[in-house]
């Protein structure tokens, strides 16, 4: 079975509200076994541009993945994240 990724990107413009949603969701993200590949950090972006910030979590499957950006937690946890920052989220199958 293939592994799941959420592929984040994002601008963030309260980052106190941002860091609510952040210490939510490390937690929620760890109890459905996902592990951060990449949580910010220094970036160069080329071709384009737009997101400061990039996170990339690994789940053992895209089911795995899902679920957890489902859950209800998850989307209570979200509600820091509408009022503090812009992002593109992709949940993605791994080869």
């Amino acid at each position: 079975m293939s592994k799941g990724y959420w592929v984040v990107r994002a601008e963030i413009y309260d980052s106190q509200n941002y860091l609510k949603y952040i210490n939510l969701a490390t937690n929620i993200i760890k109890a459905h076994n996902g592990k951060f590949l990449v949580r910010g950090g220094k970036q160069t972006e080329f071709e384009n541009n737009g997101y400061e910030r990039t996170v990339i979590v690994e789940f053992e499957t895209y089911k795995d993945a899902i679920d957890c950006y489902n859950s209800k937690n998850y989307q209570d946890a979200l509600k820091h994240v509408h009022c503090s920052a812009n992002r593109l989220v992709s949940v993605v199958e791994g080869v």
